[in-house]
């Protein structure tokens, strides 16, 4: 595989030890099933192939004149993929054939780029199909400018592009009905208009990363610098939650949340709920602890006292909701895999160090084991399958848990 980045094990300016890798999503091949297809984007050999669910055996391949770094997009029949190359392609989905592509940034020009020559505007935020329109951005160089853009998802013609100024664009981009949300590598992710791309606002909090998800408008990114998902709900700015963990997987009912060396499951609604109150409480707290230290010091204590009592009770309120929230986690097991994480119906599945292993989504119970060659840093599941990418460049399908390893 060749990695865009390798992390720093310690930021010396801030002093801040054990760093969380931010850029992992070149890590391996990551795929996309529909029906009995697996599609998936090389940063190897610069192609996006098709293979058959069910043998594996490659149905067709694709070649780009750049890495693509991000696993495509299926819709209606095609497949969208964007390349260091600068390009957007849609390609027939059972053929590989091109049916358009399209340049966002404004020129070819080209520049060494991980032993490659890459366009100065490399597409690494996937695109996103919303209602008949694709979108993504170009360009990762904000003094170059990164062009976030619209397209015709079935003609390719350029709807609307708006610049980014000062943020680059790098790992999956996600949309919800009305909103764009950006991930901006290192940074904290930008949410934009999904109309004409205008920029809403930038998150608030948290240390940045491209590992992001969507539920609703609730936005849940991370790792940041140690490792915390960071929670935003509601469409704003401002962060509801945070979560110690490299990973969080959102369901109807539970959250399942991923550190180190354990997995969780949380009543994420209930907990949320208990968050917002404790948070308001704190803000009550804040205030009334500005109003004490702003009292003159010849102010008599009957004036410091109803401060001081309202100061106390605020504080054994939010240590009451701090312990409901405590009572939010349904579950917690041990975790020797964690790099990567999903959910299906019944399972959640964590990829580590040479394995993944499967967890009861009602008790946590270790279901299955699996053996990989590499770190699993990618996992899918479609049609009673798993499949898993790995830094090896290998990727494995599991059929059913009698394929794995008990």
């Amino acid at each position: 595989r060749r990695v865009l980045f390798r992390s720093a094990k310690w930021d010396g300016w801030s002093k801040t030890f054990g760093l969380k890798d931010r850029m992992i999503f070149d890590r391996a091949l990551h795929v996309a099933v529909v029906g009995e297809s697996v599609f998936f984007g090389s940063s190897v050999d610069d192609k996006v192939y098709c293979l058959d669910a069910a043998t594996g055996d490659e149905r067709w391949s694709f070649f780009t004149e750049g890495p693509v770094r991000l696993a495509p997009s299926v819709h209606d029949g095609k497949v969208y993929v964007g390349s260091d190359d600068g390009y957007v392609y849609c390609l027939d989905a059972a053929t590989g054939d091109v049916v358009w592509k399209h340049r966002p940034g404004p020129s070819d020009r080209k520049v060494p780029g991980n032993g490659r020559m890459i366009s100065m505007w490399p597409v690494r935020t996937g695109v996103v199909i919303v209602n008949g329109i694709a979108y993504c951005c170009a360009g990762v160089f904000p003094s170059e400018t990164v062009y976030l853009t619209a397209m015709d998802a079935a003609t390719g013609e350029e709807l609307w592009k708006n610049p980014i100024e000062d943020l680059p664009a790098q790992g999956y981009m996600l949309a919800s009905e009305s909103r764009l949300y950006v991930t901006t590598g290192r940074e904290r992710p930008v949410v934009c208009s999904i109309t004409d791309g205008k920029r809403l606002f930038q998150v608030s909090g948290g240390g940045g990363g491209t590992y992001a998800l969507l539920a609703g408008d609730t936005l849940l990114y991370g790792p940041g610098k140690t490792g915390e998902m960071g929670v935003y709900g509601d469409g704003g700015a401002d962060q509801l939650a945070t979560f110690d963990g490299n990973h969080m997987i959102v369901t109807a009912d539970l959250s399942y949340l991923h550190t180190d060396t354990t997995l969780q499951a949380l009543d994420r609604t209930r907990y949320l709920e208990l968050a917002a109150k404790r948070k308001a409480k704190a803000g009550e707290k804040t205030d009334a602890e500005g109003e004490l230290k702003a009292l003159p010091e010849e102010a008599p204590a009957e004036e410091r006292r109803p401060l001081r009592t309202q100061i106390a009770a605020l504080a054994a309120d939010m240590d009451a909701l701090s312990a409901e929230m405590r009572d939010c986690y349904r579950w917690q097991v041990d975790c020797d895999y964690p790099l990567s994480l999903m959910a299906t119906a019944s399972a959640v599945i964590a990829g580590g160090e040479a394995g993944i292993a499967a967890y009861a989504t009602d008790s946590g119970e270790e279901l299955w084991t699996g053996k990989v060659d590499g770190l699993a840093f990618g996992l899918a599941a479609a049609n009673g399958r798993v499949y898993v990418s790995t830094d090896a460049g290998a990727i494995h399908c599991f059929a059913d848990a009698s394929m794995a390893r008990r």
